[in-house]
């Protein structure tokens, strides 16, 4: 069994990403946001950007992104790269450290990309020691990301998501469940998003990502591509009501990497998150009252593919008009079993 590792607290709400343009308006205004989260190589050196993090930090909980750890290298670890982690969670002592189920170097060669593993026990078991590593250098857990995915190894001998569960059981590490990723990845290479989700272990999810992507026409299929560059579309909140509506209401972030807007539709999107939250949160506790006979599940939670959402509406009000259904069809048969009991 991994030896227990502190696993720090972080607001159960929607937070923003810290991108450049909105570093010096995040200063002035001290908008409320939930908590905040970098990326770790970006904050590595001494630039501006390193002390207006230090600054932020006093008002924002704070969760560190990495992205160049390559997780998946046979070759293990970077260990220069790996300290320079170490510096970042020691200087600004974030509540969450996130990175990729990924690898992205080789032999001293490092790639701009985050690519896929073949899922099959020699590839955990590299996976596994180099999660224990980057544990043990850091003194914390850490959360590991699930992939946008494109293509899929033949010889994989499981799937991606228990792969991730099974990391968890060896390590003792988290899981940072990005929706999106699950989304494309399911849509691209033609799995079941939910079912991915339902193998999760609900106790290691430690943080949520939502975000948009693009939608491409390629030789008459369509592929969706995660460019982090729009808004959450209503197919990715329906995904996203769903995991709440499994694992409660967990530490959620707004991703914006390309295309990057003004600071308020940020801070829009992280609203949608945290109301959708409590609209399910409330459904819940409903739910959970007294009655005297045996509810009736709720029919599931559909919402269209983003070409199919109405035109004109904002892309989360799909997800509140697929919800609400399910919401008023539980409310009608506890009045009607209160009503007959009465």
């Amino acid at each position: 069994m991994p030896n227990k590792l502190p696993i720090l607290p972080i607001p159960q709400a929607a937070g923003i990403g810290l991108r450049s343009p909105h570093i010096a308006e995040m200063l002035s205004r001290r908008p409320s946001a939930g908590w905040l989260e970098v990326h770790a190589e970006n904050y590595m050196g001494g630039s501006a950007a390193v002390a207006a993090l230090e600054n932020l930090r006093e008002t924002y909980p704070l969760s560190v992104h990495g992205v160049g750890l390559s997780l998946g290298s046979a070759s293990g670890v970077d260990r220069d790269h790996l300290e320079r982690m170490r510096k970042v969670c020691v200087r600004f002592e974030p509540d969450l450290v996130s990175e990729h189920l990924a690898w992205s170097g080789a032999d001293g060669a490092y790639l701009n990309d985050l690519l896929p593993l073949r899922y099959d026990e020699a590839a955990l078991a590299i996976v596994a020691n180099n999660i224990k590593l980057v544990q043990d250098t850091l003194k914390r857990r850490i959360l590991i990301e699930n992939l946008s995915a494109y293509i899929e190894f033949s010889g994989s001998t499981m799937t991606e998501a228990e792969f991730l569960a099974e990391l968890v059981k060896r390590t003792g590490c988290g899981l940072l469940l990005d929706v999106n990723n699950v989304y494309v990845s399911a849509h691209n290479l033609d799995f079941d998003a939910a079912a991915f989700i339902e193998v999760l272990p609900a106790e290691a999810i430690g943080e949520i990502h939502l975000a948009g992507h693009a939608v491409n026409d390629v030789g008459g299929d369509t592929v969706l591509i995660d460019d982090h560059g729009s808004r959450v579309p209503p197919a990715v909140w329906s995904l996203y009501a769903g995991a709440i509506e499994k694992f409660g209401p967990r530490p959620t972030l707004i991703e914006w990497d390309t295309d990057v807007p003004v600071l308020d539709v940020l801070l829009g999107e992280a609203m949608w998150a945290d109301m959708l939250a409590a609209s399910i949160a409330f459904r819940k506790r409903q739910d959970s009252l007294p009655v005297s006979a045996p509810k009736q599940s709720a029919p599931g939670i559909v919402v269209p593919f983003e070409r199919d959402a109405p035109r004109g509406q904002m892309p989360v009000l799909a997800a509140f008009d697929a919800i609400k259904p399910a919401r008023l069809a539980a409310d009608r048969d506890v009045r009607r079993i209160r009503h007959a009991a009465a």
